[in-house]
C-alpha cells in the first residue's frame, strides 16, 4: 500500500502545471504593438510579454489592446496570463498620436506606463508595478501625473505593500497678472490596505482612498 501511495506521488508531483497551459498563437485580426521579456516569476527564466492592437473596436474607434505573459516551455510560448483592461485603447485620449506605452519588467515585475492628454492642454502619466505573488498578480506600486501646460502639476504615489503614499500638488498661472494662485501642496501619509487588487479586472482611475485632512481623494 505505501509503495502505491508512493507511485501515485511521484505521478502528481511529476506533472508539472506549465503542461496545462495552452499553446500561443497571434489571433486572427491582432496585429503586435510591444513586445519585451524578464522574470516575473523568479524561477530563473525569462517570459515574454507581447502587446496586442486587436479586432475589438472601443468608443474612443479605436482598438481594444491586449497583453498576453508567455512562458516558453520546450520552445513553445504558452499563454499563462493576460489581461485587457490595464492599457488603454488606441485612440484614447485628445491627441492620441501622441499616446505612449511602455513596459518593462525589473525587479521580477511588471511595469506598465502610459501617457495620454485628457484635452488639448492637460496630460496624464501614470506607471503601474505589478508582482507575481501568491500565485497571481497584484498591483503594488501606483505613480501618476496631472500636468497643465502652465497652471498645476500634480504627482500622487503609492506603495501598496507598506501604504506609503505622497501627494504633491504644484501651482502656477497662464496669466501673468493672476494673483490668486492656489498654494502648493505636499503631503507624506500612510494609508494601510488590507486587500491587495489583482492585475485582472483593474482599471486605472476606478479605486480611490480619502486623502486625510482633505476633502480630495487619491484617484488610482
Amino acid at each position: 500500500m505505501k509503495k502505491l501511495c508512493s507511485f501515485f506521488i511521484i505521478i502528481f508531483f511529476s506533472i508539472s502545471p506549465s503542461q496545462e497551459l495552452k499553446n500561443f498563437e497571434i489571433p486572427k485580426g491582432y496585429e503586435k504593438i510591444l513586445e519585451t521579456k524578464g522574470d516575473l516569476d523568479k524561477d530563473g527564466k525569462d517570459e515574454t510579454v507581447i502587446v496586442f492592437n486587436t479586432n475589438i473596436t472601443t468608443e474612443s474607434e479605436g482598438f481594444e489592446r491586449k497583453f498576453y505573459i508567455l512562458k516558453n516551455i520546450n520552445g513553445k510560448l504558452k499563454i499563462w496570463k493576460e489581461n485587457s483592461s490595464v492599457i488603454i485603447d488606441s485612440k484614447y485620449g485628445f491627441y492620441p498620436e501622441d499616446n505612449k506605452l511602455d513596459i518593462q519588467i525589473k525587479n521580477n515585475c511588471l511595469i506598465i506606463s502610459q501617457l495620454f492628454f485628457t484635452n488639448s492642454r492637460h496630460s496624464y502619466t501614470s506607471k503601474y508595478t505589478f508582482r507575481f505573488q501568491n500565485g497571481d498578480f497584484y498591483l503594488i506600486g501606483s505613480k501618476y501625473q496631472l500636468d497643465d501646460t502652465c497652471d498645476y502639476n500634480f504627482t500622487y504615489e503609492v506603495n501598496f505593500s507598506t501604504g506609503k503614499t505622497i501627494v504633491d500638488e504644484q501651482f502656477s498661472s497662464c496669466d501673468d497678472n493672476k494673483t490668486d494662485i492656489p498654494k502648493d501642496d505636499y503631503k507624506e501619509f500612510i494609508h494601510k490596505f488590507t486587500v491587495l487588487k489583482k492585475m485582472n479586472g483593474f482599471r486605472i482611475g476606478e479605486n480611490k482612498f480619502k486623502i486625510p485632512n482633505s476633502n480630495k481623494y487619491f484617484y488610482y
